[in-house]
């Protein structure tokens, strides 16, 4: 388990009267992606969208996604709550209401951003509610939030479809996983960053529940 600071699994304790206070600078990370070298915020290739995908620690969960030959780019941070620019001892305050994601700058493409949510789906169980395996509090929840009306439907119909899955397979679990539009990303510190390519032997929890999602 990662250490925490203090850890809120009830995100209905949290509102804008009491969430930690925004901070005035964003923080700053390295212009080129540690492991392919592409440019983490500036010139992405022309038609190519962000999606945002929380699955647990971002650590293992980005080098899922950097290893992916239909990514053009990876990054970390922290969305979906309220406080501006974050640190990482906010967010494990669980005062901030935000998850940790994995930003995926991929092609504006339908059938890539179904390969997308295919690897989303099968490695973590989105079943667990403010948590994922030993890593508990409400920034290990499962999300995913998309800018675009076409992508928001898609997600929310893969949704469905993973939980007849489950229940094919004899699990009465019920899905979790959030999915919004349009939700402000804020950028992780640096050696978050691409973490487990600067640290090979760094934890890693991320398990899914072992059931494929088909595309």
């Amino acid at each position: 388990m990662r250490p925490s600071f203090f850890i809120t699994t009830n995100m209905n304790d949290i509102t804008r009267n009491n969430v930690l206070l925004d901070r005035k600078n964003e923080i700053e990370v390295n212009e080129f992606h540690y492991v392919n070298r592409n440019e983490v915020k500036n010139n992405y290739p022309n038609n190519h969208i962000e999606i945002f995908l929380g699955l647990g620690c971002f650590w293992g969960a980005e080098r899922l996604f950097w290893e992916l030959p239909y990514v053009h780019v990876t990054s970390v941070g922290y969305g979906g709550g309220f406080t501006k620019n974050p640190t990482y001892k906010d967010i494990c305050s669980g005062l901030t209401e935000h998850a940790e994601l994995v930003k995926v700058v991929i092609h504006n493409d339908i059938n890539i951003f179904k390969k997308v949510l295919k690897v989303f789906w099968e490695n973590h169980d989105p079943t667990q509610g403010m948590r994922q395996g030993n890593d508990i509090g409400t920034q290990y929840r499962s999300c995913i939030y998309i800018n675009g009306e076409n992508f928001h439907t898609i997600a929310n119909e893969s949704k469905n479809k993973y939980q007849n899955i489950l229940k094919k397979n004899n699990i009465s679990k019920t899905i979790t996983t959030e999915i919004k539009l349009n939700k402000k990303f804020y950028y992780a510190e640096d050696y978050h960053q691409q973490y487990l390519a600067k640290n090979p032997l760094g934890y890693c929890e991320i398990q899914g529940i072992g059931l494929d999602f088909e595309i």
